[in-house]
């Protein structure tokens, strides 16, 4: 796997080794042995899975201490824009995003690291969006920031108007009214 280092400290691209021939593809999407060496030692314990349409956006989603999660991420089927914003208080990188293109054509991960919020975008008609946690879900310590929130300067590549948000997504602070339970170390 080839390991892509991003602007924000925390939040890397992983591209896998892919094996094509006439027949079509094989990657190893996870490889605990890898993973560790090459990004850090970690132990995923939930695997979960979405499929979404076009302009449906998720986000921008974090667990709080003590259930923090780190995230690896892809879109197994469709495309996806995925978005981290740093949280972490006193992060040099504060407020600020790394976008990626996630898709079943580029096979692209996306690692997330603790103290940040995570969402995307669906570009294509429709998307299976999965991702590891290293921690299990807490009902408790969902929480999130607005995903339409524009100083974070987000180009989620579809109209917001066409966005399709859950209730629930609608209702997060904006990053200005947001006392972040992340400390940068």
């Amino acid at each position: 796997m080839n390991v892509i280092q991003t602007a924000i400290d925390g939040v890397l691209i992983i591209e896998p080794r892919i094996f094509a021939d006439a027949r079509g593809y094989f990657f190893e999407s996870f490889s605990q042995r890898e993973f560790d060496e090459k990004v850090r030692p970690i132990t995923f314990v939930q695997d979960n899975e979405s499929m979404s349409s076009y302009g449906v956006m998720r986000g921008l989603h974090f667990q709080r201490p003590p259930y923090t999660q780190s995230k690896l991420v892809r879109c197994a089927r469709g495309k996806v824009l995925d978005v981290a914003v740093d949280i972490r208080k006193g992060s040099p990188t504060y407020g600020q995003h790394v976008a990626v293109e996630l898709s079943e054509e580029n096979h692209r991960q996306f690692f997330i690291s603790k103290g940040f919020a995570h969402g995307f975008a669906v570009l294509s008609e429709t998307a299976v969006f999965q991702y590891k946690c290293d921690e299990f879900y807490h009902p408790e310590a969902d929480d999130g920031i607005s995903i339409l929130d524009e100083s974070l300067g987000i180009d989620w590549r579809i109209p917001t108007e066409k966005g399709i948000l859950s209730e629930k997504d609608t209702r997060h602070a904006l990053l200005r009214d947001f006392d972040s339970p992340f400390t940068w170390y």
